[in-house]
């Protein structure tokens, strides 16, 4: 009897011991299944620059959808694939959309809005963007004063004579705000710093399978206006290197928050979360 306990003693002991084989395969499978939703339905993406002001901002987190335009080999969570030629279930963007994109031969993704389809003659004079010999419509809304933090300095080389502030003595940043609307309705606001050198360029066609890619921060955007050399996209991009769709803002921080969780919750920036990131369109 005494026997016949010990060894249903240890039995339960071993039934309850950590079965350290059965974690780890249970964390495989987790992280797996984690990549495959990121790879093929929808991802978290952190907005690191200023090229899609206004309606993004540097600290703005964002869903991304990978299935709109179907599959390609930027995908997958983790770019090392090589360039792969078509997409899987693909489908072209509409212009208007913002998308995430990844350079050839780059593992940095950027995010810009579609301006140029395949077969599409673009062009830029003095700022005016023209769509197959057409200039785009354009309504300029005014300054907006944009609240200046630590993720938004308003730096004076990219926005002279912006800084100021506002009636309670908060720092802004002051834009002028130019409404676009491109050929088939899509509406999206701008922002037009004043004349530069990227308010100009010369008759393109956009190639087929190819599309052509701008930031809204016209003045402060290397998109397929500027160079490889430049950090640009060198022109028109292959479809097959969009990643996926921006559809809205999950939350935004304004850069104060340190190592010390106290400070987390006042970082938060109101009035963004939920924000769509589809453009106005007439059927919308």
């Amino acid at each position: 009897m005494a026997e016949e306990l010990a060894l249903k003693g240890e039995d339960e002991h071993r039934r309850t011991g950590t079965d350290w084989w059965a974690e780890a395969r249970g964390i495989f499978w987790l992280v797996l299944a984690v990549l495959g939703f990121h790879s093929l339905v929808a991802k978290p993406f952190y907005i690191p620059s200023e090229s899609m002001m206004p309606a993004l901002l540097v600290g703005d987190r964002l869903v991304v959808t990978k299935y709109p335009y179907g599959y390609s080999y930027v995908t997958p969570t983790f770019h090392i694939l090589p360039f792969i030629d078509g997409r899987l279930f693909g489908s072209l963007p509409k212009r208007g959309d913002i998308v995430i994109v990844t350079p050839t031969d780059a593992r940095t993704d950027y995010i810009k809005r579609v301006i140029g389809l395949p077969g599409d003659l673009v062009e830029m004079h003095g700022g005016i963007l023209y769509i197959n010999g057409k200039a785009v419509e354009r309504e300029r809304l005014g300054m907006r004063a944009l609240k200046v933090d630590d993720n938004l300095k308003c730096d004076p080389d990219h926005y002279p004579g912006a800084l100021g502030r506002d009636a309670t003595g908060a720092l802004v940043c002051n834009v002028q705000i130019v409404r676009e609307t491109l050929p088939d309705g899509a509406s999206y606001d701008t922002i037009d710093i004043g004349p530069t050198t990227a308010d100009n360029f010369a008759p393109l066609r956009v190639p087929a399978g190819h599309v052509w890619l701008m930031g809204d921060n016209r003045d402060n955007s290397a998109d397929s206006r500027m160079t490889i050399a430049q950090s640009g996209l060198g022109g028109a991009v292959p479809i097959e290197n969009i990643g996926g769709r921006a559809e809205f803002i999950t939350f935004s921080l304004d850069g104060s928050a340190s190592w010390n969780p106290l400070s987390w919750a006042g970082s938060f920036r109101s009035g963004r979360a939920g924000n769509s990131l589809h453009p106005d369109r007439p059927e919308e």
